[in-house]
């Protein structure tokens, strides 16, 4: 009995030993995962660091054959960390070639100073300038530009049906909210329009949130739901290949041409031509719905044929069956706001 206690007792003090420190797991679980950042107002961002180093920057190189338009998209990934794009021809939608690789490069901030690198290209930011190096041929300085869409603060046509212009417009939408920030006061996420529309011509606008620890999916997403049926998704893909769960995609369907996202707190524009689809006195579809959009200005999708509905919206194909329906915003707890929404309905 005596011998059975002793081992039952280090039997017991064995296991003790061999269970984990659960509040270290946790304080290095917790150290482990970066702090999420998710900024809606310019104004919290003014004097940062990786805000103000991120962005896009346009100059020329000289090469043999002579000067040419060069590009870089500069992504902020938190904690002064940063990745890069460096794109022959110039920006996405003007004058970058998208059959054409990127130079891709990493680097980060010290002493004032950000430089990224691909182990052989070199780029050092500093004073809203980017210089350019491979320690042979390559020499070149770029400036930092800030794009603004062709058909920011369109103003909506005499027959435009205005969906939010001002805060009380917030009435035209189920789920309608106000987002209060220092520059104006804008419709938030989760809502969805209370008129029911058929084809129209949409003109929209929309702010992503500053999130640099966030990747993927997480980073500042929310989507534009057309008929409450079809994705164009919205979400802080600058810098990024484009695909179709990207910003401008309609999901699992179609990318976009080209990845025209610009980095976060920028606003920017999708401008919609949307057909339904069309079903016969059966309920067969008989025609898919068709839908060009331009983003920032510059065409994504040009007359495509959505096959069926994309994942999330609040009505089928089936059960809309071409019929009025309504627009919708997703919700995906990140800080997104609109304004400046109208459209044209189709005779």
């Amino acid at each position: 009995m005596y011998r059975f206690l002793v081992g039952l007792s280090l039997a017991a003090a064995t296991i003790w030993l061999a269970q984990p420190d659960l509040s270290t797991a946790q304080e290095k679980k917790d150290k482990e995962k970066p702090k999420r950042i998710a900024i809606a107002d310019p104004k919290d961002v003014a004097d940062d660091p990786d805000f103000l180093t991120q962005g896009e920057y346009v100059g020329t190189v000289v090469l043999n054959s002579g000067e040419k338009k060069v590009g870089l998209q500069v992504v902020a990934r938190g904690d002064g960390n940063f990745e890069a794009r460096l794109l022959m021809g110039g920006l996405p939608g003007e004058g970058w070639d998208e059959k054409e690789s990127p130079l891709k490069l990493k680097g980060k901030t010290e002493g004032g100073k950000t430089t990224l690198t691909d182990g052989t290209v070199k780029v050092e930011i500093a004073n809203g300038q980017a210089k350019v190096t491979d320690g042979m041929k390559l020499d070149a300085t770029l400036k930092k530009v800030i794009r603004k869409s062709p058909t920011l603060g369109m103003a909506p046509p005499k027959d435009a049906i205005v969906l939010f212009a001002e805060a009380k417009d917030a009435e035209k939408w189920n789920g309608g909210k106000i987002t209060k920030l220092s520059d104006g006061e804008f419709l938030g996420v989760n809502v969805r329009t209370k008129q029911k529309f058929k084809g129209y011509n949409l003109h929209f606008e929309f702010r992503l949130g500053w999130m640099p620890k966030s990747t993927g999916q997480g980073r500042s997403n929310s989507g534009l739901y057309i008929g409450d049926q079809y994705e164009c998704q919205i979400l802080d893909s600058f810098g990024l290949k484009g695909l179709n769960n990207e910003c401008g995609g309609f999901y699992q369907q179609f990318a976009p041409k080209v990845n025209m996202c610009y980095p976060p707190l920028s606003w920017q524009t999708y401008d919609v031509d949307y057909t339904p689809a069309e079903f016969d006195s059966n309920g067969k579809k008989i025609k898919n719905a068709v839908i060009t959009v331009k983003h920032n200005g510059v065409v994504i999708h040009d007359k495509v044929e959505l096959k069926s509905e994309t994942p999330g919206g609040g009505l089928k194909e089936s059960d809309a069956k071409g019929g009025p329906a309504p627009i919708y915003m997703q919700d995906h707890g990140d800080p997104v706001v609109f304004r400046n929404i109208w459209l044209i309905e189709k005779k």
